[in-house]
């Protein structure tokens, strides 16, 4: 049985925003000449399963998922499970962040045969070799299946595939005009991921179980053509680099910069403040000159201590944050800010002090962009999850325990589940965020003009000064009237 593959990328947001299902181009790229593939997005289909069902009906023997925790895990279960019922011969394999961290809970449910663990191009294309050739599956590095007794194996997993000696994404086999759409970057947006990895080790990452420090980029030249492809192609007038950490190698972002200069494009990408602050003031010259409006960056928390729980305080501090805000609007570069909040064993002031560290990064640059989470744990060992298991912490055990609405909201970083993160905590957070966002809107918001945040300004001023958060309701009704959001990251 030769197989003959349909790639499903389950709906990722309600907003109905189409991002280009990359990580899927990327391993069907992997099969170009050898397999036959079709991808179904549910970000674009409006009956998804009717079109799922088409492929399989017409000979697709294999459905390969891509899932991430939240939206998409909340699909791909129920999804899975009524294709299944309905074409029982159907392999089903799931990949992506969420199986990777949590393969033994996946593979407990019988609907799922296989999942690939960590970067699937190769792991994808061997099984596949192994499906046609009626092959052991053990010695597929990267792989998780359940043996023939029945028990889940999860074989070690493979090397990251180096990006620059992959093929191309085959950008023929979608409607890539649909996926076009208007940012605060550009009228004209789309994504492209340019390198893999990141070599840091921060302990509240999902990354780093998949790639342990290591970071593979294409060249400064593939990504350049790339983006003069997509101006060429289709009147792009800007990028979003879903890089884990973009900015990772000076000499690569410095050339890449001088090859883009003439395309007269804005783009955005993810970086670590300590990186940055190594960039020589003629790279910061080129980025900006290049078009760079934006960099999102994890400033984490306001406390050094916390930061060190992190792993991050090595090389990273709230001083150094405030810097990199200060360097940022020396060049007309806006810095895009996230902080963790809540973190054991001391949330009320972790919240306390990264919330008055919030206030001083506004007051030395006004623009910086505040993105805030709840703190939630990921199975990789640390202090921070050595003390979230020491205070009751477990993670679920089995797909509908996954997506229980309790389990969904901490995949988004809203749950109830951490023990130690008391809702009247929580709530003190969402109210300074309202007030933060009325006094400080965010420039990712198109909607509003400037009678409108000049509006929001005035009626939030005296909250913000006189730090009195709690209980906003006349912020509450503005909101519906005037409808402004809390900073949106530009790569998701």
């Amino acid at each position: 049985m030769k197989p003959k593959i349909v790639f499903y990328n389950p709906q990722s947001n309600a907003s109905g925003k189409r991002i280009l299902p990359m990580s899927l181009l990327a391993v069907g790229a992997a099969l170009e000449g050898k397999y036959d593939y079709a991808i179904v997005d549910g970000n674009a289909e409006r009956d998804v399963l009717s079109a799922l069902c088409r492929e399989i009906e017409n000979g697709a023997n294999v459905l390969a998922i891509t899932v991430m925790p939240g939206p998409q895990l909340k699909r791909a279960v129920p999804h899975s499970r009524q294709l299944k019922r309905e074409f029982p011969n159907l392999k089903i394999v799931w990949g992506g962040y969420f199986p990777t961290q949590h393969a033994e809970a996946v593979l407990k449910d019988d609907t799922i045969d296989f999942v690939v663990r960590g970067h699937g191009e190769i792991v994808f294309l061997n099984l596949l070799d192994a499906l046609a050739d009626k092959m052991d599956f053990s010695q597929i590095q990267g792989l998780a299946y359940r043996d023939a007794d029945g028990r889940i194996v999860q074989n070690k997993l493979a090397p990251i595939p180096h990006p620059e000696q992959l093929p191309p994404w085959n950008l023929a086999r979608i409607d890539v005009p649909q996926y076009i759409r208007a940012t605060f970057l550009g009228s004209r947006t789309l994504p492209h991921h340019s390198s893999y990895g990141c070599p840091f080790f921060c302990n509240f990452c999902a990354v780093v179980n998949m790639v342990n420090g290591r970071w593979l980029p294409q060249s400064a030249a593939r990504v350049a053509e790339i983006a003069r492809m997509y101006v060429a192609r289709w009147g792009v007038n800007a990028i979003e680099f879903y890089d884990n950490n973009f900015f990772t190698h000076e000499a690569r972002t410095a050339e890449f910069a001088e090859r883009v200069m003439d395309l007269k494009i804005h783009w955005w990408g993810e970086a670590r403040i300590d990186t940055l602050l190594k960039y020589s003031e003629r790279t910061w010259q080129l980025m900006r000159d290049a078009g760079l409006k934006m960099v999102f960056m994890g400033a984490e928390s306001g406390s050094l201590e916390t930061l060190k729980r992190m792993d991050k305080g090595g090389t990273l501090s709230p001083d150094k944050t405030l810097e990199i805000a200060r360097k940022m609007q020396q060049y007309d570069i806006v810095p895009e800010f996230s902080f963790v909040l809540g973190s054991p064993p001391d949330p009320e002031g972790d919240v306390q002090g990264t919330l008055e560290f919030i206030r001083r990064v506004k007051h030395v640059n006004p623009r910086s962009e505040i993105i805030m989470y709840n703190y939630t744990p990921v199975p990789l060992a640390g202090d921070l999850y050595d003390t979230a298991q020491a205070a009751g912490f477990r993670f679920p055990e089995t797909l509908d325990e996954w997506v229980s609405d309790e389990w969904l909201n901490f995949s988004q970083r809203h749950s109830d589940a951490m023990p130690w993160l008391k809702p009247e905590l929580k709530q003190r957070v969402r109210d300074f965020e309202r007030v933060l966002n009325a006094y400080y809107p965010t420039s990712t918001d198109r909607r509003l003009n400037g009678a409108m945040r000049t509006l929001l300004r005035g009626a939030s001023a005296w909250r913000y000064h006189a730090r009195v958060y709690t209980f906003p309701l006349e912020l509450r009704a503005l909101q519906k009237v005037v409808h402004y959001q809390r900073p949106e990251t530009s790569g998701f």
